[in-house]
């Protein structure tokens, strides 16, 4: 959604615009009458859309995101998002090093589970040594180990009807955040805000390298970067990657839940599909 508030076409703006590619919307006359068209706002709408159906069409399921060698990994990994949830329930998971976290495991699903950090760590699992990609602009190179999701999705049982994966987040946002705060930016005065949740398909959600992580670097993941659970997503932008995991939700549609567009950033005029 693009902000009422009389400014030139913002960062958010941009990346709506983004979806039709070096198009003459982004000539230097666009300005508001432009962005706050809503002609030209469902055209857009309708380009996204286009977007992620022909990138389904032409690439492979299963084609990979780059990987890279150990010697690649960044001295620092720099944290993105959310860096230190104010929850209080969280609070306490976290001062009992999360021995009480369970991964809830619900919706669309034969079989509802409860996970506990040890019986995801018995599970298969998967490292990766790959790039996250940030819509501000920046990169960084971990090594992520973490289940795979398709492991947790097979023991549930995943019923027919089902068609997004949704990740409900112990973190908190300001509803409406402005416009200066974007999410490659940190954020620890969470409290009071719109919990956090994002959601896939199920293309990704059975990606080989789409992971449930819990450590990072070799060791276990620190609260800054989504501790105890975090998502990460090989061919997508860094906003998709949830932290924070509390709950994880099979749905039919996402219509009814937050503003309807699939995900905190999404409410807030984010493409849903945000693939690299």
């Amino acid at each position: 959604m693009i902000s009422e508030r009389k400014l030139p076409v913002s960062r958010r703006a941009l990346l709506r615009f983004g979806a039709i590619g070096a198009g003459s919307l982004l000539l230097a006359g666009c300005d508001d009458a432009v962005s706050e068209n809503p002609r030209i706002l469902s055209l857009i709408d309708k380009a996204s859309a286009l977007t992620y159906r022909a990138q389904r069409l032409i690439l492979p399921r299963d084609k990979l995101a780059p990987e890279y060698a150990e010697s690649d990994i960044a001295p620092q990994f720099r944290a993105n998002g959310s860096t230190s949830p104010s929850d209080p329930a969280y609070r306490k998971l976290a001062a009992g090093d999360f021995a009480d976290w369970r991964l809830m495991v619900g919706g669309l699903v034969e079989r509802p589970m409860q996970l506990s950090l040890a019986e995801l760590r018995a599970l298969p699992a998967s490292t990766q040594i790959t790039r996250h990609d940030c819509v501000e602009g920046w990169s960084c190179i971990g090594k992520w180990t973490g289940t795979p999701l398709s492991e947790v999705l097979n023991r549930a049982g995943v019923k027919p009807q089902a068609k997004f994966v949704v990740f409900h987040c112990a973190d908190r946002l300001q509803d409406g955040a402005p416009d200066d705060f974007e999410p490659g930016e940190s954020d620890s005065a969470d409290s009071g805000g719109v919990p956090y949740y994002e959601s896939i398909d199920f293309v990704d959600a059975y990606h080989p390298q789409t992971l449930l992580a819990y450590e990072l670097n070799g060791q276990t993941l620190p609260i800054a970067y989504g501790a105890p659970l975090r998502l990460r997503l090989g061919r997508q932008l860094g906003y998709k990657m949830a932290k924070y995991v509390m709950r994880i939700e099979l749905v039919a549609s996402f219509a009814q839940m937050g503003g309807g567009n699939g995900g905190y950033w999404e409410d807030l005029g984010y493409e849903w599909y945000a693939g690299t």
